[in-house]
């Protein structure tokens, strides 16, 4: 089945952003589980989006448009269904209503838990971790797949469907609740093929020329094992007699040993990324020898950032290729869901810098014009080549990219600037004196729920119903409320619960220089939550303080102290789109710099416990283990530079959430932060252990409060899960808190489930002073 030679260069894309123009979807899917829209509607809801993303693809030149990239939730939750992947405590839910029972799996239900999510590889997307053991049982389940497929060709599309590849689904999986901690999914291998089999020849029957597998775990270090399956997976697959044509996707990095393996296979199509990291793959393609006989799919385009692209720069990339592969198409490096819909709903930015902008709908436009140029000629596309440099040259002269203050600041940092001056012992006598805390202290993470009333307020103000004034007493009315419900809660350290914040990096972004801020871009985070990343585009400083008078008037309120409340450098940049002009390091030292003011002041008020989360450190870490030093290094002093300028007996948290942190474990030594608050509740204290195993040696804080499930925990759930953090972190450096901060959730849940926090922290506590070891 190989491809002609004389194919011509197409346009594709790997997938595209769900949510619809006004977030449709959202509201839909939000509207469902309120009961408000009936399944139907959401149905409806949902063809209509696809419906419109495939002609608007269409409309703009792309030849082959993707289907089954729609999900109501997850995607990597949509290839557990496909394969009948089901975990036993959710099959019966699935099985009286798949579709009760999908969102079931991902959100939990009373009876039953949601399955874990975690970050995507390195994006800030998040996806459902599949569960398997030795007794998972496949059952291929192509209605989806089938069914998107039949609607894009009864429109007239020419449709790939896809799927995530058996090698990558394999690899993301964990060992299912009871099964041992080193089982290995890929084990199920010879369970899982037949079923892809059988979804291939599903496909086939229903008309697909082409089927996308998405392998993005080849772009990680493999071992020799993990290539001698990918091998196997592929010539397996290969062989088969009905199915159809095979495209191989990877993306977010180079596939480099996995290149060889896949040119090998008896497929006909590779999927590679030719931008940031991914660039190295031009020499490796070149190295063994091209794709002969095979289509590649090139992704020029960054499908991760919204920077306008080089496009001459990428048409000599794609000439190159040209000579390296059967037939040449022109792509994205990624499926556009990392990027909002379209720039051109900015229309609140300044026009010069709207041009510097590409989102989803304007790659569409990039990745058309190149394949367009590379079937024609540069002269085919010469408008656009001239526009597409006038918008470089337009960022690369602007004051918005370069303040020579802010360069010198960071030129002129020490060494020492990033290191507090007493060790944390020295510090945590100092602080303990200072805060007089109980034995497993309380506390949350920092937001409170964000109602319906505070969202109004905020639109009340923008579109000028209520001035400054009568915002911020609203807000103030919110603190007020906060404040006193967790003191009569019994918690420990308190929080002024972020009323004001919209968003934990664009509040910041919003009193910073150099960032910009979006109305419509909005990218899927998980399921229904959405973020609008701001635009870091220039030289970063901090003209006034931010959070300074929200903690003052907090700590006012109560004699518990407040913490103040910072999203850390790492973040700050992992949860924007940020400039490509300069080193990431560069940008993070002067973001550092401009947090390390907020803390110094945060300090000079009067707070004794200063809270910098880092969310994001453990997702912007490199895939591949030769980039993750460099990375680290930055990435640990930016947070340090940010947080060292401190007294001894001030007492600095920072957070991460949903995210592998065995990897990092030195990293997170390195922050020397004095407290660290982690998600714990999905992975059943599984952290807990492993800074127990690293050496950990300061204050832990394990979530015993899963916040992304509506579900309400009992008070003997958080009881077992403290016993077990306990059995790997001594009950002195123990903290009890929620998983994550508590925006997305609503109050009524909340208190009962804070209630029953503090009622199990104070049932241990009770426990170990009883015990004879207490």
């Amino acid at each position: 089945m190989a491809t002609s030679s004389t194919a011509t260069p197409q346009a594709t894309v790997y997938g595209y952003p769900r949510q619809g123009a006004g977030r449709e979807l959202k509201k839909a899917i939000e509207g469902y589980w309120a009961g408000r829209v009936s399944a139907e509607s959401l149905r409806t809801t949902a063809a209509a989006l696809r419906r419109d993303t495939w002609r608007r693809l269409a409309d703009a030149g792309v030849q082959e448009v993707p289907a089954g990239d729609f999900s109501l939730y997850d995607h990597v939750l949509d290839a557990t269904v496909a394969l009948g992947a089901i975990p036993a405590r959710h099959r019966a839910a699935v099985e009286a209503d798949p579709l009760d029972g999908y969102f079931a799996m991902a959100r939990g239900t009373q009876e039953a838990a949601p399955l874990e999510m975690t970050k995507w590889f390195d994006t800030n997307y998040h996806y459902l971790v599949p569960e398997l053991g030795p007794d998972t049982v496949f059952a291929a389940n192509p209605a989806k797949l089938v069914g998107e497929l039949r609607e894009a060709v009864a429109l007239g599309h020419s449709a790939r469907p896809v799927l995530l590849g058996p090698l990558t689904y394999l690899l993301l999986a964990k060992p299912a609740p009871g099964v041992a901690a080193d089982f290995r999914p890929v084990t199920l291998l010879d369970r899982l093929l037949p079923v892809y089999a059988e979804l291939l020849s599903d496909l086939r029957a229903a008309g697909a020329e082409w089927v996308q597998l998405d392998e993005p775990a080849l772009v990680q270090d493999r071992t020799p094992a993990e290539l001698n399956t990918a091998a196997r997976v592929y010539r397996e697959l290969g062989v088969l007699a009905d199915r159809p044509k095979i495209l191989v996707a990877t993306y977010f990095d180079r596939a480099g040993e996995a290149l060889p393996v896949l040119a090998k296979a008896p497929i006909e199509g590779v999927g590679l990324d030719f931008t940031g990291p991914g660039a190295a793959n031009l020499a490796d393609l070149a190295s063994v020898g091209g794709l002969p006989g095979k289509r590649l799919v090139a992704g020029v385009v960054d499908g991760r950032n919204i920077w306008i692209n080089d496009l001459e720069k990428s048409l000599a990339t794609l000439a190159t290729l040209l000579g390296l592969a059967d037939r040449v198409d022109v792509a994205a490096s990624c499926s556009l869901l990392h990027v909002p819909l379209d720039a051109a709903a900015e229309r609140d930015l300044d026009p010069q810098v709207a041009r510097w902008l590409a989102f989803a709908r304007q790659k569409t436009t990039e990745i058309t014009t190149l394949a367009r140029g590379l079937r024609e000629g540069t002269f085919a596309i010469g408008a656009e080549l001239a526009a597409n440099r006038a918008g470089l040259a337009s960022r690369a002269a602007s004051a918005l990219t370069h303040d020579p203050a802010v360069r010198a600041r960071a030129a002129a940092t020490a060494a020492e600037d990033a290191h507090r001056a007493q060790a944390y012992p020295e510090r945590a006598v100092a602080q303990r004196a200072r805060l007089g805390l109980p034995l497993l202290p309380t506390t949350t993470i920092g937001s409170f729920p964000q109602t319906t009333d505070l969202r109004t307020a905020r639109a009340d103000l923008r579109a000028g119903r209520i001035d400054d004034g009568g915002y911020r007493d609203r807000m103030r009315a919110e603190v007020r409320e906060v404040i006193a419900y967790q003191e009569k809660a019994g918690l420990d350290v308190l929080v002024h619960g972020e009323p004001e914040r919209n968003d934990m990096v664009q509040y910041f972004a919003e009193r910073l220089t150099g960032y910009l801020a979006t109305q419509h871009g909005w990218v899927q985070s998980y399921g229904t939550r959405y973020v609008r990343p701001p635009v870091l585009a220039g030289d970063i400083s901090r003209p006034h303080p931010m959070t300074v008078d929200w903690y003052r008037y907090a700590q006012d309120l109560t004699d518990r102290p407040v913490k103040g409340m910072l999203t850390g450098p790492v973040t700050m940049l992992a949860w924007s789109f940020v400039r490509d002009d300069q080193p990431v390091a560069d940008t993070a030292r002067q973001v550092a710099l401009a947090l390390r003011d907020e803390v110094q002041d945060l300090e000079a008020a009067g707070a004794a416990v200063i809270q910098v989360d880092e969310p994001a450190l453990r997702e912007t870490l490199p895939l591949r283990a030769a980039d993750r030093p460099g990375y680290l290094g930055w990435a640990t002093e930016s947070f340090r530079l940010s947080t060292s300028g401190v007294r001894a007996d001030t007492q600095i948290h920072t957070h991460m959430c949903y995210a592998e942190f065995g990897e990092i474990m030195a990293a997170i030594d390195e922050l020397d932060a004095d407290v660290i608050s982690l998600e714990a509740a999905r992975s059943h204290m599984q952290v807990a252990h492993e800074l127990a195993g690293a050496g950990y040696p300061r204050e832990v804080g394990p979530g015993v409060y899963d916040i992304h499930s509506p579900r309400v925990p009992s008070t003997a759930e958080a009881v077992e899960l403290l016993r077990k953090g306990l059995a790997a972190i001594p009950a002195e450096r123990l903290w009890v808190n929620p998983d994550c901060g508590l925006k997305t959730r609503g109050w009524p849940e909340t208190r009962s489930s804070l209630e029953h926090l503090v009622a199990a922290a104070r049932q241990v506590r009770q426990e170990l002073t009883d015990s004879p070891a207490g």
